[in-house]
């Protein structure tokens, strides 16, 4: 990966959000895709106190901004896109302050979240290890910190990364592996890591969703994680910042 992969990727958000207006458009996903990821983190996030700020890191429209206010948080959205920053203001009620910040270069101090989120953002960087760095030093002691990536060990990643390797194409997108995920978030000093696993279908398949999100499937994805492995399109990976010790 290099400069030009991080490049492409700007130009096709700003791209995506001067041409689209719905969520998932600007954000660069499918309608199901987008719904299918917000089930997932809704079933599994818990807010821990009322108005408990929150950091969501990459907001693109606010899809996530929104989903933690409507549940109590006190919510700032941060996005490398103003265009994005700029529609996800005009859809978002009063408790949601939006910026243009880099996730990697986030105007705030140390300790100013009580939990952060970054979704959607990985696989469009050419490293993982700024942005965890960067959230894991905005999380108060006893913070959380949830991440997302799309999984390198997934069969069909496999495949299509072998693919574009034969047929001499770059890779239009980056891949993480939930060892390398919890190794960097371990080095960012974060504690009690947990992996989650995100099957997504495409959307000529949804009648197979409901299937996969189901609690036999999650049952069997926590159980035999290797199914989930080699078999979900993206992963969750939440971690704790130590409670400072009195």
């Amino acid at each position: 990966m290099n400069g030009d992969f991080e490049t492409d990727w700007r130009d096709r958000f700003k791209e995506f959000a001067e041409e689209r207006d719905d969520d998932a458009g600007i954000a660069g996903w499918t309608t199901t895709g987008l719904e299918a990821r917000t089930r997932r983190f809704l079933g599994l996030w818990r807010l821990s106190k009322p108005d408990d700020r929150w950091l969501d890191a990459g907001c693109g429209a606010g899809t996530y901004s929104r989903l933690l206010r409507d549940r109590g948080a006190a919510v700032i959205g941060a996005d490398y896109s103003e265009i994005a920053v700029r529609k996800a203001a005009l859809r978002s009620a009063a408790g949601i302050d939006y910026v243009v910040a880099d996730v990697r270069r986030l105007p705030f101090p140390p300790a100013t979240f009580d939990g952060a989120i970054c979704f959607g953002v990985t696989q469009a960087l050419s490293a993982s290890a700024q942005p965890i760095a960067e959230l894991a030093r905005l999380v108060k002691p006893g913070g959380v910190v949830w991440i997302d990536a799309l999984n390198g060990w997934c069969l069909v990643h496999v495949a299509g990364a072998l693919d574009r390797k034969l047929a001499g194409r770059r890779m239009h997108l980056r891949y993480d592996s939930p060892m390398a995920i919890r190794k960097l978030m371990a080095a960012a000093g974060l504690q009690g890591c947990r992996v989650h696993w995100m099957p997504i279908v495409p959307t000529r398949w949804q009648r197979l969703q409901p299937m996969l999100e189901s609690r036999l499937a999650q049952f069997a994805m926590r159980v035999v994680p290797l199914i989930g492995l080699l078999s979900c399109h993206a992963f969750i990976v939440e971690a704790r910042k130590p409670a400072s010790q009195s």
